[in-house]
């Protein structure tokens, strides 16, 4: 009982026999952009809604790096490992694995990968339950 995702699809093409070692996790790439040269969000009407900041960087860090988080104190301290959004503030928001962390600053953040447009997820299998797994950033 194989489960249907694109990667065990592409691997039972053809004529085969047997399929070996099909839990492996899979590395799952998804196209996220490079941001927008636009600096003002428009209505549906055409007016004005929103401002976007002058520069795309922010202390060296941009919105879609991989970034580490070690946070020595506080509410959120911990190890946060995911994409970042930044702001003009310098206070960052890390996408992780178990959701969003909001307000980290750039002073505990290091770099991982810097952004090159795609986003990186490796999909877990569950073996139990025969379904196709989750998405795990």
């Amino acid at each position: 009982n194989i489960p249907k995702t694109h990667a065990l699809d592409a691997a039972c093409v053809g004529a085969f026999g047997k399929l070996h070692d099909w839990t492996v996790p899979t590395l799952t790439i998804k196209a996220m952009g490079r941001g927008s040269y636009q600096r003002t969000r428009l209505t549906k009407y055409g007016f004005p809604r929103g401002f976007l900041m002058r520069q795309k960087q922010v202390h060296g860090f941009q919105t879609g790096d991989m970034v580490r988080a070690i946070v020595p104190t506080g509410k959120k301290a911990g190890t946060h490992t995911g994409r970042v959004a930044i702001r003009k503030t310098g206070s960052f928001n890390i996408q992780a694995e178990y959701g969003a962390v909001q307000g980290i600053s750039h002073k505990y953040c290091t770099f991982i990968q810097r952004s090159d447009g795609y986003g990186y997820y490796v999909t877990l299998f569950s073996n139990l339950t025969g379904e196709a797994g989750r998405a795990v950033a």
